[in-house]
C-alpha cells in the first residue's frame, strides 16, 4: 500500500528535500536529528522532551508568492506546498477593546470571516497545522491516524479536499456533526467514532489502531513539529502585521500546542530581531481553560483537582485534556515559566457571556474555546492583571462556523464513518479501514 502517489492534476510551485532548510532539535538533551517527515520524539529521551526544529534562515521573512500558511515557508518544516490553505486575519480590535478599555489589543481571528479575508471552513485555526502537517510528511508514508476532539478533525477533513493524503480521524462521536462544516470530505478521509467517549479515550484508541497494523502512523498531537510551527502561523502572521511582539498573549488551551508554537515562535523572532540591533521581548502567555476541569490550569497553580465528570460538563471540550503536556521539556510549565506567564479559568457561564459579548461587539459568532480565553481576559484586565495601555494579542482559535454552515447551503457532505466503542479491539475495524483505502483512488494536487 505504501507506494508514492501522482496524478495528471500535479503540479509543484517548489519541492523542498526534508533537511535542506532545517532540523530537529532534542529540548532535553540537545541531539540534532535529520526529518524523515513523521518523526515526533527524540530516541535518547522518549516522552520526557519534545522535539523543536531549527531553521537555516534566522531572519523573519515571507514568501509574498506563497499562499495561505506557506507564505512563512521557510519557518515552517514541509517539503511541499498544499493547495486551499488560509491565514489568520489580524486586526486591531475597537468594538472588544473599546469596551474593555484597552487602548492597543489586537485580534488573531482564524475561521470563517469573508469580509476580513479568513475563510478557513472548518472554522478553526487548526487548519493552520493540518496544511503544515500535509505540507511535511513524505507521500509514501501510509495512512495518518489523527485522533480530536473535534476541531483538529474539521481541520484535516477539509485540508484533504485539497490534498488526497488516506487520513483516519479517531474523535468522540459527539464530534461527528462538526465534521459537515468541511463541506465535501473526499474518499481518502475516513472517520473511527467512538460512543461516548472523552478526548483522551479518542487519543488512547487510536495508537491501538496505529498499532494493530504498519500501515498506518500517528500524527503524533503536539509532538508533532509540523503541527506546532503550523500553529506558530498566528504569531508570524501577527508579527508582519503589527511589527512587533505584544506584551500579553491570551489562548485558550487544552494540550498547550498552540502556546508553545507561540513560544517558540517569538524565540525565533527575538533572535532574529536581536541579530540586527532590535529589542524584541518574549510575550507574558496568558493560557485559559474551562473552569470545570482545567489540568494545566491545576499543574501551575497546584489547585484542588477537578471531579472527573467535569470533562462533561464543560461548554469547551476542544479545550479537555487530561493528560497535557505539562512537565517535559519544552512543555507547558517551561513555557508559562520562561515568559513570566498565568494559568487562568473561565466558567461556562462566563464564557457564554463573553461569546455574546464578542459577537455583539466585533460582529462575528465565535467557538467556545475562543469564548473562554475572551472571558478569560475580561476577567484579566478587571483584576488589574493586565495594564490597560499594554500591547495586547487575543488568539480567537475558531469562529464564523455558522456563517460557514450557511455558505455551504445544504451541500454538506458525510463522511466515509464507522462507530466503536472505546474499549472495543480495533483489529476489525483497522482492516476494514485499509481495506476502502485500498479500493480508493489516490489524487494528489498540489499547487
Amino acid at each position: 500500500m505504501k507506494t508514492p502517489r501522482s496524478g495528471g492534476d500535479l503540479c509543484r510551485r517548489y519541492v523542498i528535500n526534508s533537511g535542506d532548510h532545517y532540523s530537529l532539535v532534542c529540548t532535553r538533551c540537545g541531539a540534532r536529528v535529520a526529518d524523515d517527515g513523521t518523526r515526533s520524539g527524540c530516541a535518547l529521551c522518549g516522552d520526557d522532551s519534545m522535539l523543536r526544529t531549527e531553521y537555516e534562515a534566522e531572519g523573519f521573512g515571507v514568501d509574498p508568492g506563497a499562499s495561505g500558511v506557506f507564505r512563512y515557508r521557510q519557518w515552517l518544516p514541509v517539503r511541499r506546498e498544499v493547495a486551499g490553505s488560509g491565514r489568520p486575519a489580524v486586526f486591531r480590535s475597537e468594538g472588544l477593546g473599546g469596551a474593555l478599555g484597552l487602548r492597543d489589543l489586537w485580534i488573531s481571528f482564524s475561521g470563517y470571516w469573508p469580509e476580513r479575508n479568513c475563510g478557513m471552513r472548518s472554522g478553526t485555526f487548526k487548519e493552520l497545522e493540518a496544511y503544515t502537517v500535509l505540507g511535511r510528511v513524505p507521500e509514501d508514508a501510509g495512512v495518518m491516524v489523527v485522533a480530536s476532539a473535534g476541531n483538529t478533525a474539521a481541520a484535516f477533513a477539509a485540508a484533504c479536499r485539497d490534498y488526497a493524503f488516506p487520513c483516519l480521524l479517531v474523535i468522540p462521536e459527539r464530534a461527528v456533526a462538526g465534521l459537515a462544516v468541511a463541506g465535501e470530505v473526499g474518499e481518502h478521509v475516513k472517520v473511527v467514532a467512538l460512543e461516548g467517549a472523552t478526548y483522551n479515550q479518542a487519543i488512547a484508541y487510536s495508537r491501538r489502531l496505529v498499532a494493530s497494523s504498519p500501515e498506518f502512523f500517528a500524527e503524533g498531537g503536539v509532538r508533532n513539529v509540523g503541527r506546532r510551527d503550523g500553529l506558530a502561523v498566528v504569531a508570524l502572521t501577527a508579527y508582519e502585521e503589527t511589527g512587533r511582539l505584544p506584551d500579553f498573549y491570551f489562548q485558550g488551551v487544552g494540550s498547550g500546542a498552540g502556546a508553545i508554537a507561540t513560544y517558540e515562535a517569538a524565540g525565533r523572532i527575538i533572535r532574529a530581531s536581536a541579530s540586527s540591533g532590535g529589542d524584541e521581548a518574549m510575550p507574558r502567555l496568558f493560557l485559559c481553560q474551562n473552569a470545570e476541569f482545567a489540568p494545566l490550569h491545576e499543574a501551575w497553580t497546584g489547585a484542588e483537582g477537578a471531579h472527573p465528570d467535569g470533562q462533561r460538563q464543560v461548554l469547551a471540550p476542544e479545550l479537555v485534556n487530561a493528560a497535557p503536556p505539562f512537565s517535559l521539556a519544552g512543555g507547558v510549565r517551561d513555557i508559562l515559566t520562561h515568559s513570566a506567564g498565568e494559568m487562568l479559568v473561565a466558567d461556562r457561564t462566563s464564557a457564554l457571556a463573553a461569546s455574546a459579548m464578542f459577537e455583539e461587539l466585533e460582529g462575528v459568532d465565535i467557538e467556545p474555546a475562543a469564548a473562554v480565553a475572551v472571558a478569560c481576559l475580561r476577567d484579566a484586565v478587571l483584576d488589574g492583571r493586565v495594564p490597560k495601555d499594554a500591547r495586547i494579542l487575543l488568539n480567537v482559535t475558531g469562529g464564523g462556523r455558522r456563517r460557514s454552515f450557511a455558505a455551504l447551503d445544504g451541500a454538506c457532505h458525510r463522511p466515509d464513518l464507522r462507530t466503536a466503542h472505546p474499549d472495543s479491539a480495533p483489529e476489525a475495524i483497522s482492516s476494514d479501514i485499509l481495506n476502502s483505502f485500498s479500493k480508493g483512488a489516490r489524487r494528489v494536487q498540489l499547487i
